[in-house]
């Protein structure tokens, strides 16, 4: 049925193995353009959504998750570069990807060298605006530059799509966002619960699940259900009844490409994933955009220069935060997975070590890995054995 709706648009390879939420996430976005609605394809944390609800558009992650399309990247991209850019180009230059397909700009960021070069690849065949991240969330110029850049952004999609990004519109959208920010951390926090009431894998895909539904009422509310469901169902079935399973905090990179192969691996080995510290988990929602500034680009700025990537050195936020989730989530070691070449995460990783391991008196492990399934036999092995020692 699927299938023969968007016959007319190209679609991944293992489009059977997508998830139902993503296969009905490609239909809604189909419904989307055909009424008019105009889409950004964006790939990070560090876009302000809020300029692009208020500019009417709708928002899409096009990060990819799977190595099937790697193989598409391979004429312009290096082997050895990070597989969430080779698979995330690979889509967009085979135009196998709806979201890509759907999307009538792609909003990028500096974040990291690979990315920002990669946009400079993609703006040869869609209208890309990049925009200039500064690398130090701590200067008073780098907000400066932030917010210049949150400008240039606002313009971009007034000049092009034939809008007006009012000072309204953009609260409005702050007001939404915040919303869903508490909604999410609230869904997020069922981690907390022990014992835990949903695996690590289901509060990871669940989340991308959420990321799937476009109208943004909707998806509040579905949210907040959600939780509630889980929540009432923890107190009906396991409320105390302690689990002696390790709790395990992730950090580090994305993991949606590498779901499978660690973080079902952790599980089945004997331990519970109760909170993830990176930019597909709690990370984005720890702050507020503040709704009492007068100046909602201003407030949009701050906020999203105060999320804490390994992009920003120094990174003293992630530590922060590190600490308190560490304690709130009563976590019993940490498993940090990096991307093969995501070089900010790899060498802020010896810090990490250091601080989970000697502030905090934790066992920390580290995991680089990539999309295929070459290694998971000696990833299963070292997951098996630290959870041992634990």
């Amino acid at each position: 049925m699927i299938e023969k709706e968007i016959s007319k648009i190209k679609l991944p390879s293992k489009f059977e193995e997508f998830a139902d939420a993503r296969k009905i996430g490609f239909l809604k976005m189909k419904d989307l353009k055909e009424s008019g609605k105009k889409v950004a394809g964006v790939f990070c944390t560090y876009t302000p959504m809020e300029i692009i609800y208020a500019a009417g558009m709708i928002p899409v992650s096009l990060c990819a998750t799977t190595e099937d399309s790697i193989k598409y990247s391979e004429a312009d991209l290096p082997k050895n570069l990070c597989p969430l850019i080779r698979s995330s180009y690979g889509f967009a230059v085979s135009d196998t990807c709806p979201y890509f397909y759907f999307s009538d700009i792609i909003i990028g960021e500096t974040t990291c060298d690979g990315k920002k070069k990669m946009y400079e690849l993609m703006g040869e065949f869609k209208n890309v605006h990049i925009m200039q991240l500064p690398q130090n969330n701590l200067d008073e110029l780098s907000l400066k530059l932030w917010t210049n850049e949150m400008y240039k952004l606002k313009r971009k999609l007034e000049e092009t799509f034939n809008v007006e990004i009012t000072d309204e519109k953009l609260w409005e959208a702050i007001k939404f966002g915040n919303q869903e920010r508490k909604n999410l951390r609230k869904f997020f926090e069922l981690g907390k619960l022990n014992p835990s009431p949903l695996s690590g894998v289901t509060m990871s895909s669940t989340q991308d699940g959420f990321g799937f539904e476009f109208d943004r009422e909707k998806k509040n509310k579905e949210i907040v259900e959600k939780t509630m469901e889980i929540y009432d169902f923890w107190e009906r079935e396991y409320k105390g009844k302690e689990s002696s399973r390790p709790r395990i905090l992730i950090t580090g990179c994305p993991v949606g490409g590498v779901r499978e192969k660690i973080l079902t691996t952790i599980e089945k080995a004997g331990a519970d994933i109760v909170v993830y510290e990176n930019c597909s988990g709690v990370r984005e929602k720890l702050t507020l955009i503040d709704e009492t500034m007068d100046n909602p680009i201003e407030a949009i700025a701050k906020k999203y220069l105060n999320i804490s990537c390994s992009v920003m050195s120094p990174n003293n936020k992630r530590f922060d935060d590190l600490d308190k989730l560490i304690d709130e989530y009563e976590v019993d070691a940490v498993i940090e997975i990096v991307l093969q070449a995501c070089h900010t995460f790899a060498v802020e990783s010896t810090k990490v070590k250091k601080f989970v391991t000697e502030k905090k008196g934790k066992p920390y492990m580290y995991i680089e890995s990539d999309y295929s399934m070459n290694d998971i036999g000696q990833v299963s092995t070292r997951i098996e054995a630290f959870l041992e020692m634990i």
